[in-house]
């Protein structure tokens, strides 16, 4: 599976919860993070998104993921579909199992 369908599930996901995920680009510093979500109540996300098979988080990223924890920043990093489903669930209790029945595409 392709880290773009991820992605695609993750952002569905966010929106459904009330959020947005915001791609997030950065022209100076290497090894930003692939989204910022932010979810109701205030709650932001700094997410990384690797393809479930062989995708690798580089030094370069996991020290950028330990400084901004240090900071008490939310950091994530989602490889599949339960990945998602994990951490939006601990906003939306209901969605724990996943998206509303017969809207989860498959994976």
């Amino acid at each position: 599976m392709l880290e773009r369908k991820i992605e695609e599930y993750f952002c569905q996901r966010v929106a459904m919860a009330g959020g947005v995920a915001e791609k997030v680009t950065s022209l100076s510093a290497r090894g930003f993070f692939d989204r910022l979500a932010v979810l109701p109540g205030g709650r932001v996300i700094f997410v990384e998104l690797k393809r479930p098979k062989g995708g690798v988080v580089a030094a370069h990223q996991r020290e950028r993921h330990a400084r901004y924890r240090e900071l008490g920043a939310e950091v994530a990093v989602i490889k599949t579909f339960a990945d998602v489903d994990r951490l939006l669930s601990l906003i939306d209790p209901a969605s724990a199992a996943g998206v509303q029945k017969g809207t989860r595409s498959s994976q």
